[in-house]
Protein backbone atom coordinates (compact mmCIF):
# COMPACT_ATOMS: atom_id res chain seq x y z
CA UNK A 1 0.00 0.00 0.00
CA UNK A 2 2.81 2.42 0.84
CA UNK A 3 4.39 1.84 -2.59
CA UNK A 4 1.15 2.47 -4.44
CA UNK A 5 0.44 5.82 -2.81
CA UNK A 6 3.98 7.11 -2.70
CA UNK A 7 3.96 10.71 -3.91
CA UNK A 8 0.20 11.22 -3.94
CA UNK A 9 -2.66 11.60 -1.48
CA UNK A 10 -4.57 8.43 -0.75
CA UNK A 11 -7.80 10.10 0.35
CA UNK A 12 -9.81 13.24 -0.41
CA UNK A 13 -11.44 15.01 2.54
CA UNK A 14 -13.89 17.83 1.96
CA UNK A 15 -14.21 20.95 4.08
CA UNK A 16 -17.75 22.30 4.02
CA UNK A 17 -19.86 24.81 5.91
CA UNK A 18 -21.42 28.25 5.85
CA UNK A 19 -19.55 31.13 4.25
CA UNK A 20 -16.86 32.69 6.49
CA UNK A 21 -16.96 29.94 9.13
CA UNK A 22 -13.25 29.27 8.67
CA UNK A 23 -12.92 26.37 6.20
CA UNK A 24 -10.10 27.90 4.18
CA UNK A 25 -8.34 29.15 7.33
CA UNK A 26 -8.39 25.64 8.80
CA UNK A 27 -6.95 24.08 5.64
CA UNK A 28 -4.29 26.80 5.53
CA UNK A 29 -3.25 26.13 9.14
CA UNK A 30 -2.84 22.41 8.55
CA UNK A 31 -1.22 22.57 5.10
CA UNK A 32 0.37 26.00 4.72
CA UNK A 33 -1.63 26.57 1.51
CA UNK A 34 -4.30 29.23 1.06
CA UNK A 35 -6.77 27.62 -1.34
CA UNK A 36 -8.36 30.90 -2.54
CA UNK A 37 -5.83 31.41 -5.33
CA UNK A 38 -7.86 33.33 -7.89
CA UNK A 39 -8.04 37.12 -8.04
CA UNK A 40 -11.82 37.26 -7.57
CA UNK A 41 -11.57 34.99 -4.53
CA UNK A 42 -8.88 37.13 -2.94
CA UNK A 43 -10.73 40.38 -3.73
CA UNK A 44 -14.09 39.14 -2.40
CA UNK A 45 -12.67 37.13 0.52
CA UNK A 46 -14.63 33.97 -0.32
CA UNK A 47 -13.98 30.65 -2.06
CA UNK A 48 -15.51 30.59 -5.54
CA UNK A 49 -13.97 27.51 -7.11
CA UNK A 50 -13.05 24.23 -5.48
CA UNK A 51 -9.75 24.63 -3.65
CA UNK A 52 -7.19 21.89 -3.08
CA UNK A 53 -4.33 21.45 -0.64
CA UNK A 54 -2.41 18.36 0.44
CA UNK A 55 -0.43 17.51 3.56
CA UNK A 56 1.07 14.47 5.27
CA UNK A 57 -0.39 13.39 8.61
CA UNK A 58 2.31 12.38 11.12
CA UNK A 59 2.65 11.28 14.72
CA UNK A 60 5.34 11.21 17.40
CA UNK A 61 5.73 7.87 19.20
CA UNK A 62 7.11 9.56 22.33
CA UNK A 63 4.44 12.16 23.07
CA UNK A 64 1.06 11.34 24.70
CA UNK A 65 -2.33 11.43 22.98
CA UNK A 66 -3.41 13.68 21.31
CA UNK A 67 -0.25 15.82 21.44
CA UNK A 68 1.57 13.32 19.22
CA UNK A 69 -0.46 14.19 16.08
CA UNK A 70 0.72 16.81 13.59
CA UNK A 71 1.22 17.46 9.86
CA UNK A 72 4.34 17.74 7.71
CA UNK A 73 3.74 21.50 7.41
CA UNK A 74 3.46 22.02 11.18
CA UNK A 75 6.50 19.90 12.05
CA UNK A 76 10.10 21.04 11.78
CA UNK A 77 12.23 18.96 9.41
CA UNK A 78 10.32 15.81 10.24
CA UNK A 79 10.83 16.27 13.99
CA UNK A 80 8.25 16.68 16.74
CA UNK A 81 7.71 20.32 17.77
CA UNK A 82 7.09 19.26 21.38
CA UNK A 83 9.89 16.79 22.16
CA UNK A 84 12.17 16.93 19.12
CA UNK A 85 11.66 13.22 18.45
CA UNK A 86 11.34 11.56 15.07
CA UNK A 87 7.90 11.56 13.46
CA UNK A 88 6.18 8.61 11.83
CA UNK A 89 4.40 9.18 8.51
CA UNK A 90 0.76 8.10 8.65
CA UNK A 91 -0.59 9.04 5.19
CA UNK A 92 -0.89 11.92 2.76
CA UNK A 93 -4.36 13.44 2.52
CA UNK A 94 -5.89 16.03 0.22
CA UNK A 95 -8.44 18.64 1.26
CA UNK A 96 -11.21 19.68 -1.15
CA UNK A 97 -12.25 23.14 0.06
CA UNK A 98 -15.84 23.83 -1.04
CA UNK A 99 -17.26 27.36 -1.31
CA UNK A 100 -19.85 28.19 1.35
CA UNK A 101 -21.60 31.02 -0.45
CA UNK A 102 -25.24 30.27 -1.32
CA UNK A 103 -24.83 31.18 -4.99
CA UNK A 104 -22.09 28.57 -5.43
CA UNK A 105 -24.07 25.49 -4.38
CA UNK A 106 -23.44 23.68 -7.68
CA UNK A 107 -19.69 23.96 -7.08
CA UNK A 108 -20.08 22.53 -3.58
CA UNK A 109 -22.18 19.62 -4.85
CA UNK A 110 -19.74 18.79 -7.63
CA UNK A 111 -16.93 18.84 -5.05
CA UNK A 112 -18.85 16.51 -2.73
CA UNK A 113 -18.75 13.82 -5.42
CA UNK A 114 -14.94 13.77 -5.10
CA UNK A 115 -14.87 13.30 -1.31
CA UNK A 116 -14.12 10.13 0.68
CA UNK A 117 -14.97 11.91 3.93
CA UNK A 118 -15.76 15.41 5.14
CA UNK A 119 -15.11 18.02 7.80
CA UNK A 120 -18.19 20.15 8.47
CA UNK A 121 -16.99 23.50 9.86
CA UNK A 122 -19.44 25.37 12.11
CA UNK A 123 -18.48 28.70 13.69
CA UNK A 124 -19.18 28.94 17.43
CA UNK A 125 -19.98 32.67 17.29
CA UNK A 126 -23.12 32.23 15.14
CA UNK A 127 -26.32 30.26 15.75
CA UNK A 128 -26.46 26.72 14.38
CA UNK A 129 -27.52 25.89 11.76
CA UNK A 130 -26.83 28.73 9.37
CA UNK A 131 -28.44 28.27 5.91
CA UNK A 132 -25.45 26.88 4.02
CA UNK A 133 -24.46 24.64 6.95
CA UNK A 134 -27.76 22.80 6.46
CA UNK A 135 -27.38 22.85 2.68
CA UNK A 136 -23.90 21.34 2.78
CA UNK A 137 -24.96 18.60 5.17
CA UNK A 138 -27.78 17.70 2.78
CA UNK A 139 -25.24 17.68 -0.07
CA UNK A 140 -23.16 15.10 1.81
CA UNK A 141 -26.26 12.97 2.41
CA UNK A 142 -27.20 13.10 -1.27
CA UNK A 143 -23.80 11.92 -2.53
CA UNK A 144 -23.44 9.38 0.28
CA UNK A 145 -20.48 10.79 2.22
CA UNK A 146 -20.92 9.23 5.68
CA UNK A 147 -17.46 9.63 7.27
CA UNK A 148 -17.86 13.06 8.84
CA UNK A 149 -16.03 15.05 11.53
CA UNK A 150 -17.70 18.24 12.81
CA UNK A 151 -15.41 21.14 13.70
CA UNK A 152 -16.74 23.77 16.12
CA UNK A 153 -14.49 26.62 15.01
CA UNK A 154 -13.77 30.10 16.40
CA UNK A 155 -13.99 29.02 20.04
CA UNK A 156 -11.60 31.89 20.86
CA UNK A 157 -14.52 34.28 20.24
CA UNK A 158 -16.96 32.80 22.78
CA UNK A 159 -17.06 31.98 26.49
CA UNK A 160 -17.06 28.43 27.84
CA UNK A 161 -20.79 28.66 28.57
CA UNK A 162 -21.54 29.95 25.06
CA UNK A 163 -19.43 27.14 23.54
CA UNK A 164 -21.42 24.54 25.51
CA UNK A 165 -24.74 26.06 24.43
CA UNK A 166 -23.57 26.11 20.81
CA UNK A 167 -22.40 22.49 21.11
CA UNK A 168 -25.95 21.52 22.07
CA UNK A 169 -27.30 23.43 19.04
CA UNK A 170 -25.00 21.35 16.82
CA UNK A 171 -26.17 18.08 18.44
CA UNK A 172 -29.82 19.06 17.93
CA UNK A 173 -29.12 20.07 14.31
CA UNK A 174 -27.46 16.79 13.26
CA UNK A 175 -29.93 14.51 15.07
CA UNK A 176 -31.55 12.18 12.56
CA UNK A 177 -29.02 13.03 9.82
CA UNK A 178 -26.03 11.22 8.36
CA UNK A 179 -23.85 13.15 10.85
CA UNK A 180 -25.82 12.24 13.99
CA UNK A 181 -22.93 10.28 15.53
CA UNK A 182 -20.12 12.43 14.11
CA UNK A 183 -17.58 13.64 16.71
CA UNK A 184 -17.60 17.39 17.42
CA UNK A 185 -14.12 18.89 17.89
CA UNK A 186 -13.87 22.45 19.28
CA UNK A 187 -10.93 24.31 17.72
CA UNK A 188 -9.48 27.68 16.88
CA UNK A 189 -8.22 27.52 13.29
CA UNK A 190 -6.57 30.93 13.65
CA UNK A 191 -4.44 29.88 16.63
CA UNK A 192 -4.29 26.13 15.89
CA UNK A 193 -5.82 25.21 19.26
CA UNK A 194 -6.91 21.56 19.46
CA UNK A 195 -5.86 20.75 15.89
CA UNK A 196 -3.82 17.79 17.20
CA UNK A 197 -7.07 16.23 18.44
CA UNK A 198 -8.67 16.98 15.07
CA UNK A 199 -5.87 15.15 13.23
CA UNK A 200 -6.24 12.17 15.57
CA UNK A 201 -10.01 12.14 14.96
CA UNK A 202 -9.53 12.28 11.17
CA UNK A 203 -7.28 9.22 11.42
CA UNK A 204 -9.91 7.34 13.44
CA UNK A 205 -13.11 8.42 11.67
CA UNK A 206 -12.11 8.81 7.99
CA UNK A 207 -10.12 5.72 6.95
CA UNK A 208 -8.75 5.22 3.46
CA UNK A 209 -11.40 3.33 1.47
CA UNK A 210 -10.56 -0.02 -0.10
CA UNK A 211 -9.87 0.48 -3.80
CA UNK A 212 -10.19 -1.88 -6.77
CA UNK A 213 -7.20 -1.26 -9.03
CA UNK A 214 -8.56 -3.63 -11.65
CA UNK A 215 -11.72 -1.55 -12.20
CA UNK A 216 -12.00 0.55 -15.35
CA UNK A 217 -10.46 3.97 -14.69
CA UNK A 218 -12.86 6.84 -14.05
CA UNK A 219 -11.93 10.39 -13.17
CA UNK A 220 -14.22 13.37 -12.56
CA UNK A 221 -12.83 16.57 -14.08
CA UNK A 222 -13.10 19.48 -11.62
CA UNK A 223 -10.58 21.78 -13.31
CA UNK A 224 -8.97 22.20 -16.73
CA UNK A 225 -6.32 24.69 -17.72
CA UNK A 226 -3.52 25.86 -19.99
CA UNK A 227 -0.19 25.78 -18.14
CA UNK A 228 1.72 27.77 -20.79
CA UNK A 229 2.71 31.31 -19.88
CA UNK A 230 1.88 34.13 -22.30
CA UNK A 231 4.61 34.45 -24.90
CA UNK A 232 5.71 30.79 -24.75
CA UNK A 233 7.40 29.80 -28.03
CA UNK A 234 5.42 27.27 -30.11
CA UNK A 235 8.11 24.58 -29.78
CA UNK A 236 8.03 24.98 -25.99
CA UNK A 237 4.22 24.74 -25.66
CA UNK A 238 2.82 21.97 -23.49
CA UNK A 239 -0.54 20.27 -24.02
CA UNK A 240 -3.71 20.99 -22.09
CA UNK A 241 -4.23 19.68 -18.54
CA UNK A 242 -7.35 18.26 -16.92
CA UNK A 243 -7.44 18.09 -13.13
CA UNK A 244 -9.72 16.19 -10.79
CA UNK A 245 -10.02 13.04 -8.75
CA UNK A 246 -9.81 9.44 -9.89
CA UNK A 247 -12.79 7.67 -8.32
CA UNK A 248 -11.90 4.14 -9.43
CA UNK A 249 -9.14 2.24 -11.22
CA UNK A 250 -5.84 3.89 -12.13
CA UNK A 251 -4.23 5.98 -14.85
CA UNK A 252 -0.66 5.64 -16.08
CA UNK A 253 1.56 7.53 -18.49
CA UNK A 254 0.95 6.38 -22.05
CA UNK A 255 -2.70 5.45 -21.50
CA UNK A 256 -5.14 6.31 -24.27
CA UNK A 257 -8.04 8.12 -22.61
CA UNK A 258 -11.44 9.44 -23.60
CA UNK A 259 -12.88 12.67 -22.21
CA UNK A 260 -16.67 12.60 -22.36
CA UNK A 261 -19.12 14.12 -23.23
CA UNK A 262 -16.24 16.17 -24.63
CA UNK A 263 -16.19 19.42 -26.56
CA UNK A 264 -19.15 21.27 -28.07
CA UNK A 265 -19.17 21.60 -31.86
CA UNK A 266 -21.68 22.43 -34.57
CA UNK A 267 -23.32 19.00 -34.23
CA UNK A 268 -23.35 18.87 -30.43
CA UNK A 269 -20.83 17.36 -28.05
CA UNK A 270 -18.09 15.03 -29.31
CA UNK A 271 -15.89 12.88 -27.03
CA UNK A 272 -12.20 13.80 -27.01
CA UNK A 273 -9.44 11.20 -27.28
CA UNK A 274 -6.00 11.91 -25.88
CA UNK A 275 -2.84 10.32 -24.54
CA UNK A 276 -1.66 10.71 -20.94
CA UNK A 277 1.67 12.55 -21.29
CA UNK A 278 2.26 13.32 -17.61
CA UNK A 279 0.68 12.84 -14.19
CA UNK A 280 1.08 15.26 -11.30
CA UNK A 281 -0.22 14.87 -7.75
CA UNK A 282 -1.88 17.69 -5.83
CA UNK A 283 1.27 18.04 -3.76
CA UNK A 284 3.34 18.61 -6.90
CA UNK A 285 4.95 15.19 -7.36
CA UNK A 286 5.40 13.65 -10.81
CA UNK A 287 3.85 10.19 -11.01
CA UNK A 288 4.10 7.21 -13.33
CA UNK A 289 0.76 5.87 -12.12
CA UNK A 290 -2.10 7.66 -10.36
CA UNK A 291 -4.74 6.12 -8.09
CA UNK A 292 -7.91 7.36 -6.34
CA UNK A 293 -7.33 9.94 -3.64
CA UNK A 294 -6.46 13.60 -3.86
CA UNK A 295 -6.21 15.87 -6.86
CA UNK A 296 -4.48 14.56 -9.98
CA UNK A 297 -3.37 16.70 -12.91
CA UNK A 298 -3.36 14.80 -16.21
CA UNK A 299 -1.12 16.32 -18.87
CA UNK A 300 -2.22 15.54 -22.44
CA UNK A 301 -1.24 16.33 -25.99
CA UNK A 302 -4.42 18.35 -26.51
CA UNK A 303 -4.42 21.89 -27.83
CA UNK A 304 -4.20 23.94 -24.59
CA UNK A 305 -6.88 26.29 -25.93
CA UNK A 306 -9.38 23.43 -25.53
CA UNK A 307 -8.68 23.07 -21.80
CA UNK A 308 -8.11 26.65 -20.68
CA UNK A 309 -10.41 28.48 -18.25
CA UNK A 310 -12.07 25.29 -16.94
CA UNK A 311 -13.65 24.51 -20.32
CA UNK A 312 -13.74 20.76 -19.65
CA UNK A 313 -15.07 20.89 -16.07
CA UNK A 314 -17.81 18.30 -15.54
CA UNK A 315 -16.36 15.82 -18.04
CA UNK A 316 -15.44 12.26 -17.15
CA UNK A 317 -12.09 10.69 -18.08
CA UNK A 318 -11.93 6.97 -18.79
CA UNK A 319 -10.70 4.27 -21.14
CA UNK A 320 -11.42 4.67 -24.86
CA UNK A 321 -14.55 2.72 -25.82
CA UNK A 322 -15.31 1.78 -22.20
CA UNK A 323 -17.05 4.95 -21.05
CA UNK A 324 -20.39 5.16 -19.23
CA UNK A 325 -23.39 6.35 -21.25
CA UNK A 326 -23.85 10.00 -22.25
CA UNK A 327 -27.34 11.34 -21.51
CA UNK A 328 -28.99 14.26 -23.29
CA UNK A 329 -32.34 13.53 -21.62
CA UNK A 330 -33.01 11.92 -18.25
CA UNK A 331 -36.10 10.19 -16.90
CA UNK A 332 -35.89 10.20 -13.10
CA UNK A 333 -38.06 9.75 -10.04
CA UNK A 334 -37.25 12.78 -7.88
CA UNK A 335 -37.28 12.55 -4.10
CA UNK A 336 -38.14 16.04 -2.89
CA UNK A 337 -37.45 17.51 0.53
CA UNK A 338 -40.24 19.03 2.59
CA UNK A 339 -38.54 22.42 2.73
CA UNK A 340 -36.15 24.33 0.51
CA UNK A 341 -32.62 23.87 1.88
CA UNK A 342 -30.37 26.87 2.50
CA UNK A 343 -33.02 29.49 3.29
CA UNK A 344 -33.59 31.08 6.66
CA UNK A 345 -37.35 31.04 6.04
CA UNK A 346 -39.09 27.66 6.22
CA UNK A 347 -40.26 27.63 2.59
CA UNK A 348 -42.15 24.52 1.46
CA UNK A 349 -41.00 22.73 -1.71
CA UNK A 350 -43.74 23.27 -4.32
CA UNK A 351 -44.71 20.65 -6.90
CA UNK A 352 -42.55 20.45 -10.02
CA UNK A 353 -43.96 22.14 -13.11
CA UNK A 354 -43.82 21.41 -16.84
CA UNK A 355 -41.15 23.46 -18.67
CA UNK A 356 -39.53 24.40 -15.35
CA UNK A 357 -35.70 24.60 -15.46
CA UNK A 358 -33.92 22.56 -12.77
CA UNK A 359 -30.27 22.58 -11.71
CA UNK A 360 -28.82 19.07 -11.78
CA UNK A 361 -25.41 18.01 -10.49
CA UNK A 362 -24.27 14.62 -11.81
CA UNK A 363 -20.88 13.64 -10.39
CA UNK A 364 -18.78 16.77 -10.89
CA UNK A 365 -20.98 18.04 -13.72
CA UNK A 366 -23.52 20.83 -13.13
CA UNK A 367 -26.14 21.22 -15.86
CA UNK A 368 -29.63 22.62 -16.33
CA UNK A 369 -32.50 20.34 -17.30
CA UNK A 370 -35.90 21.54 -18.47
CA UNK A 371 -38.88 19.38 -17.47
CA UNK A 372 -40.47 18.18 -20.73
CA UNK A 373 -42.81 15.54 -19.32
CA UNK A 374 -44.54 14.73 -16.04
CA UNK A 375 -45.38 11.04 -15.85
CA UNK A 376 -46.83 10.00 -12.50
CA UNK A 377 -44.04 10.39 -9.95
CA UNK A 378 -41.38 10.52 -12.69
CA UNK A 379 -40.17 13.47 -14.74
CA UNK A 380 -38.32 13.72 -18.05
CA UNK A 381 -35.66 16.41 -18.39
CA UNK A 382 -34.02 17.76 -21.54
CA UNK A 383 -30.45 18.72 -20.61
CA UNK A 384 -28.82 21.95 -21.76
CA UNK A 385 -25.47 20.17 -21.47
CA UNK A 386 -25.20 16.36 -21.72
CA UNK A 387 -23.73 14.39 -18.83
CA UNK A 388 -22.00 11.06 -18.33
CA UNK A 389 -23.80 8.92 -15.78
CA UNK A 390 -24.24 5.34 -14.63
CA UNK A 391 -27.32 3.49 -13.46
CA UNK A 392 -27.95 4.06 -9.77
CA UNK A 393 -25.85 7.24 -9.63
CA UNK A 394 -27.37 9.98 -7.48
CA UNK A 395 -28.24 13.37 -8.91
CA UNK A 396 -28.73 16.50 -6.82
CA UNK A 397 -31.72 18.64 -7.84
CA UNK A 398 -32.04 22.38 -7.32
CA UNK A 399 -34.60 24.95 -8.41
CA UNK A 400 -34.62 28.71 -8.80
CA UNK A 401 -36.05 30.23 -5.61
CA UNK A 402 -35.85 34.00 -5.08
CA UNK A 403 -33.36 34.26 -7.94
CA UNK A 404 -30.92 31.69 -6.53
CA UNK A 405 -30.48 27.96 -7.11
CA UNK A 406 -31.61 26.10 -3.99
CA UNK A 407 -31.29 22.42 -3.16
CA UNK A 408 -34.72 20.75 -3.10
CA UNK A 409 -34.05 17.02 -3.52
CA UNK A 410 -32.29 14.24 -5.41
CA UNK A 411 -32.91 11.37 -7.82
CA UNK A 412 -31.15 8.29 -9.17
CA UNK A 413 -30.31 7.59 -12.80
Amino acid sequence: MARKYEGQSEISIGTLGHVDHGKTTLVSYLTGEWTDRHSDEIRRGISIRLGYAATVLMKCNSCPDPDKYTTSFLSKDGKCNKCGGKLEVLREISFVDSPGHESLMATCLSGASLMDGAILVIAADEPCPMPQTAEHLHALEIVGVSKIVIVQNKIELVSKEQAKKHHKQIKDFVKGTIAENAPIIPISAVFGANTDLLIKTIEEVIPTPKRDDSALPKMFVARSFDINRPGTAPDKMRGGVVGGSIVQGKLKIGDEIEISPGAKGEKGFTPIKAEVISLLSGSGNSLQEAYPGGLIGVGTGLDPASTRADRLVGNVVGKVGKMPKVYETLMVKPILMQRVVGMESQKQVDNLRLNEPMMLVVGAAPTVGVITRLHGDEIELALKRPVVAEKGQRIAIGRRVENKWRLIGYAEV
